[in-house]
Parts: C-alpha cells; structure tokens; sequence
C-alpha cells in the first residue's frame, strides 16, 4: 500500500475472538487459528553469484543490480523433518525481460522459531541447488547455452512450485510453458519439459507464429501438490483460461509420475472472485488438496489470503469441487505477541496480509506453514516503502470456547466504515470484524444477473464518470416516484460493469475508506453469497447474508425481476432451505409475501421511520411505515415474515434536544407478535449519533457509538445493523 493511502485509512479493528470468562457460557469449541512460530529471512539478503537485478524495477529505496543472488521470497518449500525446509524463489524479477541474470534455485533454510519460549526468528541459509540442463535436454536457446554446466535463469522458466518424489528428486511446477519439470537431488533436469496439451502462455518458447495462447501470462503452475502416495502430481493452473466462458474457474490437473504423462482427469475449482489466483497447493490424508487463494492486493487493501480444503471426490451441481475454509490468514488468534512490532498486522491479530502468499505446507504435527514470495523489491506490505522479509508462520489450531451474544450484528454493506460499501474487502472486513451476517443490496443488470449495489444509480459509488466510453449512459430516470440523474446498473451487462471500481460514497465522512477507492471489482450476490458460505464467524458459525432487494416494483416494471433470481441463487449455492442463515429484506410488502411463497430462509420487512412502502403508494394503499409498526401492522406483517428490521427512531426517537427519548412500544409489540426486531444503522460519526453520545461539534469525528448501541441492545433489540462491525461487537458482547 502507497505510504499515502496508509496515512489516510482509518485503522481497522480486528476483534479478538471473545474468551470465556468463568461465569459466561460460551458457545460450541472452534478451532482458533493461532500463531505459534514465526522467523524471517532479511528482504535484503544476498546469496554467492553474480550480481543480480540489473534490470529490475527499483522499488522501496532500493535499485539494481545487486552485488549476489537475491532470494525475492520463497513460493513453494518442502519440510525435510529434521527442522530444515527447502526453499525455492521463482523467476526472480517477474518477467523474462528482466531475470536473465537471476540464477533460479532451492536454498536449504533452517529457522530459529520465533515462540512463545523464545526463540530469535531468524532464518539461516544453509546451501542451495543450482538448476541446470548440463544434460542438454532442452531444444530451445537459453541464457547459459554455451557453457558447460547451462545453469537455469529466469529467462529460460518461472518456475512457481516445488515437490519431492518417493525417490528424492524434484518435481516443479512453471509458469512460461506451463511445464512440469523434473530435476534430480542436485538440481540437474532429468527429462525434457513434460507440456500441458492445448494450453501455452504467451511466454512459450513452442508458440506458433498467430497461435494465440490459452494460459495468460504468469498464470500457469503456481501450485503442485503430490498424493500422499507419491504417485501422482495435482498441477494447478494458477488463473482461468482466457477461453473460459466462468473466469472464476481453475483447473486441477493430474498427472501420473510412473508414466510420465497426464492422465486425463481434471477438476474444476472455483475462485472467490475472477481476479483472485491459486497461490500453492498441498495434498493431505483422505485425497484432499489444500490451496492457497489470494487476491493481488497488500497490507490493508487485502481481501483475499485464504486456504482451502478442497475434496477431489466431491462435486457440487455446477461441477466445481467442494472447498472448506481451513484458514483466513488475515486473522490469525497471536495471544504471545509473537513477531509484535514488526508492522502492520503484527498485532494481537496476526495476518499474513502479503501481495503473494504463496507457500502452505502441513506440518507433520498437522500445523501448517505459510510463507511468502515477497517480489523483492516491491512489496512492502508490513511497512510502507520497506520491502517486505520473506516470512514463515507456523498456525496451529486451538480448541476455544467463544462467549456467544445474543445480539446478532449485522455488517451494514460490508464494513462499510472501513471499505467502500458493497465490495468483497468490504464484506470480508466485516467478517474479520466478527460479524454474524453480511447484508448486500440487490440489483440488476442489463443481462439479468444480480449484483451488489445500494442503488441502481452508480455514478457515487463507482468510477464509472471517469470512462468515457459510458458518457452518453448517463441519462435521467424517475425511480419509485423520483427523479434520479446518473448511471444505472440496469444500463450495463455484468461484462461492462466489471470495468469499473468501486468508491467511497461519502468520502467527506470517510475520508479512509476513500483512500481505496478505484481497487475492487462490483461483486455479483453470487460471489458475495459465496464469500459468506465459505467462511465462518468468530463463533465458528456459518456467516449469514441478508440481501435486501432495492427498489422492486421498479425492476418488475422493466422486466428484471429480482426476486426469481435471488431465490435461484440461494438455491444454486444450497442456501435456499429453512435453517440457512439468510434473510431476505425489503423495504416493500408486496414481493415478501412474494417471496415467503417462493423460499423458507427467513425474511425481514424494513420500515423506516417516515414514508410509505412504495409498492403501497402505487397501488393507491393508504398505509404508512407507522401503521405496519402498530400492533395490528405487525401481526400481519408476521403472516409473512420473521424479522421487523427498524430504523433506530421507530425504536427509540430522539427528543428535541437530539437525545435519546424513552423507548417505543414497538419492540415488544413486535416480539408479542412473534417477530424478532433489527436495527438499522448504527454509525460511529457524530452527526449520526444522539446528542449524548456525540464526542465533539466535529460531525464527522468519532463518537461514542458503543454507548449508544448499548442503549438499543437494553431496548430489546435482537440485532444490530452497524457501518463499524468491530464497534458493535465489542457493544453487544456481554448483551442479555
């Protein structure tokens, strides 16, 4: 992240997950990720050779060539079991154009364990093995052709992963062919480059002139993973084919080590989000793959630096195999203070918040091993304008009890204090925060496919003014009997929409959460839906969503519905049953007594604390907000949904002086009425907050909005929709 960018983003909290205290009662044991060993390795370390990095991009205060062999982090490691791993680098400087003079190779590196015992957390580099072709396997030039030992560079091969046959030779994994490679115990190449059928980068020295390459560039095999029998290898082409119709998809291959050739059968796994890419893999007991999934971001614009459990013997209805969170290593329980102060996310949360986290090896004692390719000199994820050490961490996985509220909070757009609302750093943020569910607003696109917007309109919430091939878009429209001016969501295709960013609504308010602006992709409800079902609360739950559908009647009357598809999605992703932890919200009556015949999730009828349902007014029906919060409005809203979903003064109104006045009848007419209530929004700016709890006349500071969440939580309120996911949780903990 951009040292100025850093300056301007509002700190995010990272709650701890709740311990137990003695008279509390905790929920069901979870597994806690939990660091429990950390070394590094100096970003500035040379090895013996020749200098290095003559053409690399000078990044961070430091500028090439380099006076030895620089080791750019690590991308794939082997335990050796005896406290020693090998480790091997990539290419070098990330492209051919710049790594001729980047000898690639494995360093045997042992570390002195950082722990709770003690423990220095260095690295030491013991020797390395130099990869050749002193065979002259290969039929194309390379860097060394004309010398005797033809030593490997990062002009000739990126090679991304590394395993260890049964008989102790190397099998690697690369990107320009993509090839599999095989090397003997010291690093001399044993066969000619085993190549993927049908599928070349742009870098593939076999390219025909006018071929046009299937594998982009730098997305071949970043992972390899080899069956715990030893027979087999599980390559993994690191990003989609340019081809493919679902860029989300990623194809495990197989290939048979005894024969010498693939053997035909393949997987399809899906990413959490098209740009996102597999970063390493690992085959553990039961035929299971462990993967790396990670986004290209660093530092505190990190979204995605997840591993997956991956079941090769389970499929879902689309075809892509079954993935399981086994670790979100941006939150990582680090109750030691184990690597403190060595910047950003070094703290009682520890995360691995790395550009390239590329390195995931189980441990025999069943911890894993995470590391990462630090791209030297470029990434500076922990310090800004410092390049990152390349880093181990060692997770173990702590039986704990968490304390359980009552309260659920709900991430109001995501953590859409700290991130631009409706985007996957928004809602993962949220997750990381602790909350129970995630709530994304609904529309449609041109094509009929369902995103996350809080309205229609983009032109605040995207750069999409900054493009000029969508100028004559903007156009002005009258939606639910008002006359907006912009860009409209249902002007574009999913196809057009994923040109554009998404920005800070109200960057005056937010000022830090602008500062990512322009980053994230607009997410579909299927990526956000998934994001949820592939994750977990800090209670060891499901996390829940709770889409609200924007501005139905209006998308019926141009004939994109959006009810059929969200129920279509739900039920695509094995979410559409009773006891999902979903709720469908709107602030019209009409599609929820649609949807309560359509589905058994949950649903919540919104009512503000002015106005009318719009599906109402266009009928020419009388009622208002106030009259569905009457007694007799909430028995009937009861006939068709679950939850009352309130604006906060329908709860407790504000006196003439801005306080808070006394509680409404509302909460427990609604409870008489068998409904539960959740109350929206709760926000940490003063201008948001009663008189009571505002902090100074600043209206944009921060104030006490835990005192005020505590206030709603003794009203009765059995959820809380809050901006600042963090802030409510700490509220709510200790709630009835």
């Amino acid at each position: 992240m951009a040292a100025a960018a850093a300056a301007a983003a509002v700190a995010v909290s990272l709650v701890p997950a709740p311990a137990l205290a003695a008279n509390e009662k905790g929920g069901a044991p979870v597994d806690e990720p939990t660091l429990v060993a950390r070394a590094t390795l100096s970003a500035d370390h040379l090895e013996e050779g020749p200098p290095s990095g003559a053409l690399a991009t000078p990044a961070n205060g430091r500028t090439g060539p380099w006076e030895g062999q620089v080791i750019p982090g690590f991308s794939a490691m082997i335990d050796n079991g005896d406290g020693t791993f090998w480790a091997q680098p990539d290419n070098g400087f990330g492209s051919k154009a710049n790594s001729a003079d980047f000898l690639l190779r494995s360093y045997l590196v042992r570390p002195d364990w950082e722990t709770a015992e003690g423990g220095s957390g260095e690295t030491a580099v013991e020797r390395f093995i130099s990869y050749n072709d002193r065979d002259n396997l290969l039929d194309f030039p390379i860097v060394n052709e004309g010398t005797e030992e033809r030593l490997l560079t990062g002009a000739d091969f990126d090679i991304e992963s590394v395993v260890r046959a049964k008989d102790g030779t190397f099998w690697v994994g690369e990107e320009f062919g993509p090839f599999l490679l095989h090397f003997d115990a010291e690093g001399t190449l044993l066969e000619k480059p085993y190549a993927l059928e049908g599928a070349k980068s742009p870098q593939n020295p076999y390219l025909s002139a006018g071929e046009t390459p299937r594998v982009r560039s730098s997305r071949g095999f970043e992972a390899l993973a080899i069956s715990t029998n030893g027979h087999y290898l599980y390559p993994v082409v690191e990003g989609a084919y340019a081809d493919d119709a679902d860029q989300r998809r990623r194809e495990i291959l197989e290939f048979d080590i005894r024969a010498g050739a693939y053997t035909g059968r393949t997987w399809s796994y899906q990413a959490d989000q098209e740009a996102n890419v597999i970063g390493d893999a690992f085959a553990v007991r039961g035929g299971d793959l462990l993967l790396v999934e990670r986004d290209d971001f660093e530092g505190e614009q990190a979204v995605t630096k997840r591993v997956y459990r991956v079941a090769l013997d389970s499929v879902d209805d689309d075809g892509y195999v079954e993935k399981t969170l086994a670790l979100d290593a941006l939150r990582i329980a680090n109750p030691s203070g184990i690597g403190a102060g060595d910047g950003y996310g070094t703290g009682e949360v520890f995360s691995l918040p790395v550009q390239s986290f590329e390195t995931v090896v189980q441990l025999r004692g069943g911890d894993l091993l995470i590391g990462n390719d630090n791209n030297y000199p470029g990434n500076d994820a922990r310090v800004p304008g410092t390049p990152d050490d390349t880093e181990f961490a060692v997770v173990s996985f702590e039986k704990t009890r968490p304390q359980v509220s009552a309260v659920d909070v709900i991430g109001h757009r995501g953590a859409s204090g700290y991130r631009p609302e409706h985007t996957l750093a928004a809602y993962e943020t949220a997750i990381l925060q602790c909350a129970d569910y995630i709530e994304p607003d609904v529309v449609s696109t041109k094509d009929g496919v369902l995103v996350a917007r809080h309205e229609n309109e983009i032109g605040g919430t995207t750069d999409v003014a900054a493009h000029p091939e969508f100028a004559d878009r903007r156009t002005t429209k009258v939606i639910d009997g008002v006359s907006v001016t912009g860009w409209f969501t249902e002007d574009f295709t999913l196809a057009e929409l994923r040109t554009l960013r998404a920005k800070e609504r109200v960057p005056h308010v937010r000022p830090g959460s602008a500062a990512y602006d322009g980053l994230y992709l607009i997410p579909t409800l299927d990526e956000v839906i998934d994001l949820a079902r592939h994750s977990t609360t800090c209670d060891g739950e499901p996390v829940g969503i709770a889409p609200e559908t924007k501005h139905p009647t209006y998308f019926d009357g141009i004939g994109l519905s959006l009810e059929e598809p969200l129920v279509a999605a739900l039920e695509a992703d094995g979410m559409n049953r009773a006891d999902a932890p979903v709720v469908i919200q709107s602030f019209e009556t009409g599609n929820l007594r649609d949807l309560d015949a359509m589905t058994d999730v949950r649903i919540a009828q919104l009512a503000n604390s002015s106005g009318a349902p719009f599906d109402l007014r266009a009928a020419g029906d009388p009622r208002t907000y106030a009259d569905l919060v009457t007694p007799e409005g909430l028995a009937e809203i009861a006939t068709y949904a679950d939850i009352l979903g309130a604006e906060k003064s329908v709860v407790i109104p504000r006196a003439a002086d801005g306080t808070l006045a006394e509680p409404t009848a509302v909460v427990a007419d609604a409870h008489a009425a068998g409904l539960e209530v959740h109350g929206w929004t709760f926000r940490l700016e003063n201008q948001f907050l009663p008189a009571e709890f505002r902090s100074s006349a600043d209206p944009n500071a921060a104030g006490d909005l835990a005192g005020e969440l505590r206030a709603f939580v003794d009203a009765g309120l059995d959820g809380v929709f809050s901006d600042h996911p963090d802030v409510a949780v700490e509220a709510v903990a200790d709630a009835r």
